[in-house]
C-alpha cells in the first residue's frame, strides 16, 4: 500500500470528522429537539437512505440494487450498528451538553481497537492499552458531572453510540468486498424504521415543523456525505486509526456550539473540560505511538 493512498485516506477521514462536527450546532438550532428525538431520527435516517440510493443509482445504474443481495452478515451487522449509533446519538445530543456527548465519542478508537482485536485479530499494542486507560479516566471524570437524570441518560446513550459506531467501523474492515455504501444505506433505513415503529406504537405525531424537518434532513445530508468519505477510505487504515482520525468531530463540535458568533455559546463544565483534555492526551499519545510504529516497520 503506497504512502500516498494512506495519506489521502487520513485526510478524507479527518475531513469526515470535521463535517460531522457541525451536527451538534444543527441540533441546537432545532426547536425543542429533546421533545422530538424519534421524529428527528426518522427524518435523518430516511435522508441518509435516500441520498445514498440516489448516489448509487447515479454511479452504478439500476444494478446497484444487487448490492443488497451481496451485503452478507458483515454488512447486516454494520448496518444494524450504524442504525443504533444514529438513534442513540440523537438521544444523547438532545438530553445533555454537546461536550458530554462528543467526549463519549472519544472512546471510539479504543472500543474499535478492542473489537478489531477480537474479531479481526488486529493487534493492540501496549501504547494503545495505555491510551485506553487514560481515555477511560477522562470519561469517568466527565461522568461525575452527570448526576442529573437527563445528563446521565445522555452520557449513557453517547457511550452506546460510540460503541455502535466502532462496531460499524470494524464491519467495514471485516470483509472488504462487502458494498460499504449499501451498508450505510441499510443503517439509515434501520434507524428510520425503528423510529417509525416507536412513533406508531405511542401514537405520536410523525410530522414536525418545517424548520425542524429541514434541519433534521440537513443533518442527515452531512452525516451521509461524511460517511461516504469515511467508508470509502476504510480499507487503507486499521479500525482504531479510522475512529481516531474522525475525532475531529469531537473538537470541532464542542468549538462550534461554544463559539459566541454562531449564537449558541454552550460553555462546557470544568469536569468536562478536564476530562476532555485527558481524552485528547490519550488520543495524541496513541496517534504518536501508532505513527512511530508504522514508520519504523
Amino acid at each position: 500500500m503506497s504512502k500516498d493512498k494512506v495519506s489521502s485516506a487520513m485526510f478524507f477521514v479527518l475531513l469526515a470528522g470535521l463535517i460531522w462536527s457541525f451536527g451538534p450546532l444543527i441540533v441546537r438550532n432545532i426547536n425543542n429537539a429533546e421533545l422530538i428525538p424519534w421524529q428527528y431520527s426518522l427524518i435523518r435516517g430516511s435522508t441518509i437512505f435516500l441520498i445514498l440510493n440516489i448516489y448509487l443509482l447515479l454511479n452504478e445504474g439500476v444494478k446497484f440494487t444487487n448490492n443488497y443481495q451481496k451485503i452478507g452478515f458483515p454488512g447486516l451487522i454494520g448496518g444494524t450498528c450504524l442504525g443504533i449509533a444514529n438513534i442513540t446519538f440523537v438521544f444523547s445530543i438532545t438530553t445533555t451538553t454537546a461536550a458530554v456527548t462528543l467526549m463519549m465519542l472519544g472512546a471510539m478508537p479504543f472500543i474499535a481497537a478492542l473489537l478489531a482485536y477480537i474479531f479481526l485479530k488486529e493487534t493492540i499494542s501496549k501504547s494503545t492499552l495505555i491510551a485506553m486507560i487514560i481515555a477511560a479516566t477522562g470519561i469517568i471524570l466527565i461522568s461525575f458531572e452527570s448526576k442529573e437524570t437527563g445528563t446521565l441518560f445522555g452520557l449513557i446513550n453517547g457511550l452506546i453510540s460510540s460503541s455502535a459506531f466502532a462496531g460499524f467501523t470494524v464491519s467495514l474492515r471485516w470483509r472488504k468486498k462487502v458494498p460499504k455504501l449499501t451498508t450505510i444505506s441499510l443503517g439509515g433505513i434501520i434507524a428510520a424504521i425503528i423510529s417509525l415503529l416507536v412513533l406508531f406504537f405511542y401514537d405520536s405525531n410523525i410530522l414536525t415543523s418545517l424548520k425542524n424537518t429541514s434541519l433534521s434532513a440537513l443533518h442527515g445530508f452531512l452525516v451521509c456525505s461524511a460517511l461516504i468519505l469515511y467508508s470509502s477510505n476504510a480499507k487503507y487504515l486499521p479500525a482504531a486509526e479510522l475512529t481516531l482520525l474522525s475525532l475531529t468531530e469531537v473538537l470541532g463540535g464542542i468549538f462550534w456550539v461554544w463559539l459566541p458568533l454562531l449564537g449558541i455559546n454552550e460553555i462546557p463544565s470544568t469536569n468536562t473540560i478536564i476530562g476532555g483534555i485527558i481524552i485528547i492526551i490519550s488520543i495524541v499519545f496513541y496517534g504518536y505511538n501508532a505513527r512511530r510504529y508504522r514508520f519504523r516497520y
